[in-house]
């Protein structure tokens, strides 16, 4: 099936369209099957990098992005100065070769039956395409792993998983497709000309690998702290494949908005404004006395617009400013799904629309994500291998590409808090952003010598791999 993509300017390319596999329910099954199976030998043999996030059983894109902001935070400690190169790679799932990936998966020690099944499952396929005018006929796809496959996200990830490197002083993160190069030192200029020295790296890599990094959606961002926001900014461009780019005031990465202070205000207008537009087709579809019943529009509210509202919170504490506008947007959406008079206290409305406050969705959605987050192994969760390693976890290991060191030693304005520290007000210092989502977990972990690991599971030990029929 051939979807279009949304928000492109074009759609005379067929780069602006999405082809959607449609797959028998039965097939789906012994995917999911395969791909759990592959998954471990997989983790077992080292195949996926720590630093891989997304597609993968108790990860997310937030755990990305929480890797990335306190890689920033911490580097900015020392007094260094911090750019990420953002880029994406061109047609990710269409250009996975059967041949490469059963080598990769032969050499690195996959039994042989699930190379073979691999193998078979991307060779020999014909696909049809459906949309308007199509011909119908089948036509045969010797390349790609087919979308809306369950385990094709495992092969593309296997696939291009040699592209990870570990950065001194930096961070090589992914998820999926979308990948983030950061690197400091005393200079932005200098951060430039690393950033294009270590690009040839993965660019070398994804060649051999037939795959490539789209240029269009290369962005380049240089990090400032908040008390750095008035100075003046840097516009040295980098070059990469020939094309210019310069430094971006905002950045969209896994759907958030990062700014190069790391203003949450920047993310939350756009939160504003998408969950604005849903809630204008809500009130449309429901006018007041008519259309749809109030435990619809309940159901629209918490299904729809507190989604698209909340998207980001885990990672981001609204300011005052956004606040405000966030909770007078959720008040009218109470008021929708009650019918309420604009003069009903906002105690009686929270209660009669069966919606919470704003802020108290905000809180509960970080005390989850914090709870995942520290609960995880570290070998899995690359934000988790960040903590702290006086953080009570069940496993000790910590990322060895961690740049807590460059914390030691600093004076008392720049030394990071103890995680277990109250954050001081007015805020002299403050903690890291993975210490900061430890500090959430305190409320819960008195009596609590170690805290569990609910994702046990994930990490695979030899006796777990399937044996070779």
């Amino acid at each position: 099936m051939v979807l279009d993509k949304p928000g492109k300017p074009s759609y005379e390319s067929p780069s602006s369209f999405r082809i959607i596999v449609l797959i028998r329910t039965v097939s789906k099954i012994l995917e999911r099957i395969v791909a759990a199976r592959l998954l471990v030998a997989a983790r077992l043999r080292g195949l996926l990098h720590p630093n891989q996030c997304g597609s993968l059983p108790g990860l997310s894109t937030y755990d990305a992005c929480l890797s990335l902001t306190n890689d920033v935070r911490t580097l900015q400690r020392p007094r260094l100065k911090v750019s990420t190169l953002f880029l994406d790679i061109k047609a990710g799932f269409d250009n996975v070769d059967n041949t490469t990936l059963a080598r990769i998966l032969r050499e690195g020690g996959i039994p042989p039956y699930l190379v073979s099944w691999v193998s078979s499952f991307l060779g020999e396929r014909s696909c049809t395409l459906i949309f308007q005018g199509a011909p119908g006929t089948p036509a045969p796809v010797n390349v790609g792993a087919p979308q809306g496959s369950p385990i094709s996200p495992l092969l593309f990830l296997l696939y291009v998983a040699l592209l990870h490197f570990s950065i001194p002083r930096g961070l090589m993160i992914s998820s999926v497709d979308d990948f983030a190069l950061t690197v400091a030192s005393l200079s932005y200029r200098r951060n430039i000309r690393r950033l294009q020295q270590l690009f040839e790296r993965p660019q070398r890599k994804a060649s051999r690998l037939g795959v490539s990094f789209s240029v269009a959606t290369t962005e380049l961002i240089h990090w400032r702290t908040p008390s750095q926001r008035n100075w003046p900014k840097c516009a040295s461009p980098i070059q990469i494949k020939g094309e210019l780019f310069r430094p971006s005031n905002s950045v969209r990465w896994l759907g958030y908005w990062f700014t190069p202070a790391l203003d949450p205000a920047a993310h939350f207008s756009r939160r504003l404004a998408l969950a604005q537009g849903a809630f204008a087709l809500v009130r449309r579809l429901s006018p007041p006395g008519a259309g749809l019943p109030l435990y619809l529009c309940h159901r629209l509210a918490t299904s729809l617009i507190a989604p698209i509202l909340l998207y980001g919170a885990d990672l981001f504490t609204p300011s005052m400013g956004p606040t405000t506008r966030l909770d007078t947007f959720w008040r009218k959406v109470q008021r929708r799904t009650t019918n309420c008079f604009s003069a009903t206290p906002t105690g009686i409305l929270s209660e009669e629309s069966c919606l919470p406050p704003f802020s108290l969705l905000v809180t509960d959605r970080q005390r989850l994500a914090a709870l995942r987050v520290v609960c995880s192994p570290p070998k899995v969760n690359p934000a988790t291998a960040l903590l702290h390693p006086s953080f009570p976890s069940l496993s000790g290991y910590r990322a060895p590409d961690s740049s807590r060191a460059l914390t030691r030693g600093l004076s008392s304005v720049y030394l990071p808090l103890h995680w277990k520290t109250p954050r001081p007000v007015p805020p002299i210092r403050n903690h890291l952003p993975v210490d900061a989502v430890a500090h959430r977990t305190i409320p819960f972990t008195p009596g609590l010598s170690k805290m569990p690991m609910i994702n046990s599971h994930l990490v695979c030990a030899a006796p777990s791999l399937p044996p070779s029929p």
